[in-house]
């Protein structure tokens, strides 16, 4: 089954804001995308800053533009556990993984993973062994956030703090450290999670890709681990702490047994969360492979997922299979991993569909002199 491709999205960078460290650029490695309004927000998982994109034109309605590249650092709203110096040239990257647009704010979260560094065929035989073995992680990893969005002369920018129409609206973090988060820290006493936690990602580690806000929960969905076949999303209720406004807490969910969260196993062929969006009553939920593969990536549809009673163990009809996406094959193995999905509609483009992103860019995907990607649109089946 796959589901059809039917337009896609040009998204041009600013050739400066475009160049990272090395050779690295922002476009080859989109980890997340969410649609507001006119805009695209989409992030480079080793950075940290969120950038913003506008609609500039949209042809034979399957053909869309997407430019005028700003910027919003991090730090400039949120207090980094590991805030960037000028003077260092490696920066601690954020890992951002998960965004979503609810109310007035963007939510953000990062990976909250480890990471095995990467053998590498220049090196040695005896430094590889010895890069096999180094495990670390970035400080700024251990995000869980909100940020006020707001329109503005035609287009959509972030504030630290805004008030409107009464009322105010701050950015707020749940208190992190360079190590570890308030969700690290109560996912060490879980029974199915906390041995995860000290593996890296990429190993079927303790790693978030995607967020739904929906109501007042949010919903996180973790790539790995992926416990015999079961993918995990862990349903959390962020609120301001009274004390502080720039603080969020996890607001006891379960009052008889005192839980901050939820889990929700899902059996989906084997493959973690990728990214999801919430459709209605439903979780749309992106998904593939928790270890170094380029596939399979299928998008699933968790009916009634956005409002779940309770815990829940969701058996396959359930939690059906809407489309698989193309990854990269023959020239483009390694390459096309899709990373983030949203929601999509543009002018003269039907509603029904979503917008997927990609990491490892396929050249054809990335014109040779331009700083631009190109994104797939697919029909969603209703």
């Amino acid at each position: 089954m796959g589901m059809e491709k039917t337009g896609t999205v040009r998204l041009e960078f600013d050739p400066e804001l475009n160049k990272l460290s090395g050779d690295k650029e922002l476009r080859d490695g989109l980890s997340v995308v969410v649609q507001v309004g006119n805009t695209l927000w989409v992030t480079n998982d080793e950075t940290i800053t969120l950038e913003r994109l506008s609609l500039q034109k949209s042809e034979d309605g399957n053909k869309h533009v997407y430019g005028d590249h700003k910027q919003f650092r991090l730090i400039e709203y949120l207090p980094l556990p590991v805030p960037p110096d000028d003077k260092k040239k490696k920066i601690e990257e954020a890992d951002l993984e998960g965004l979503d647009y609810k109310d007035g704010y963007l939510w953000l979260v990062g990976s909250h993973s480890l990471k095995r560094k990467k053998a590498d065929d220049e090196d040695s035989e005896k430094d590889n062994i010895k890069n096999l073995a180094n495990v670390s992680s970035d400080g700024n990893r251990f995000l869980l956030a909100r940020i006020p969005i707001v329109e503005e002369g035609g287009t959509y920018v972030l504030k630290k703090e805004v008030e409107q129409e009464g009322e105010k609206r701050t950015a707020a973090l749940l208190d992190c450290t360079a190590t570890g988060s308030r969700l690290t820290e109560v996912i060490e006493c879980d029974k199915h999670l906390k041995k995860f936690l000290s593996v890296p990602g990429k190993d079927n580690g303790f790693d978030i890709e995607g967020l739904a806000r929906v109501g007042d929960r949010v919903f996180v969905g973790l790539r790995g681990p992926v416990l015999r076949g079961w993918a995990v999303i862990l349903e959390l209720e962020p609120e301001v702490s009274k004390e502080d406004s720039s603080k969020l807490k996890l607001k006891v969910i379960d009052p008889d047994d005192g839980s901050i969260y939820r889990k929700h196993f899902l059996k989906l062929d084997g493959l973690g969360i990728r990214d999801m969006f919430a459709q209605g009553d439903d979780l749309l939920i992106l998904a593939g492979p928790t270890m170094e593969l380029d596939g399979p990536v299928t998008v699933y549809r968790w009916k009634g997922g956005a409002r779940p009673e309770n815990e829940s163990v969701v058996f396959p009809d359930e939690v059906p299979e809407v489309g698989a996406i193309p990854f990269g094959v023959e020239e483009d193995k390694g390459k096309d991993h899709a990373e983030g999905m949203t929601l999509f509609s543009a002018q003269g483009h039907q509603s029904a569909s979503v917008l997927v992103v990609y990491d490892s860019a396929s050249k054809g995907r990335r014109p040779k002199g331009e700083a631009t990607m190109v994104a797939d649109i697919f029909s969603l089946p209703e």
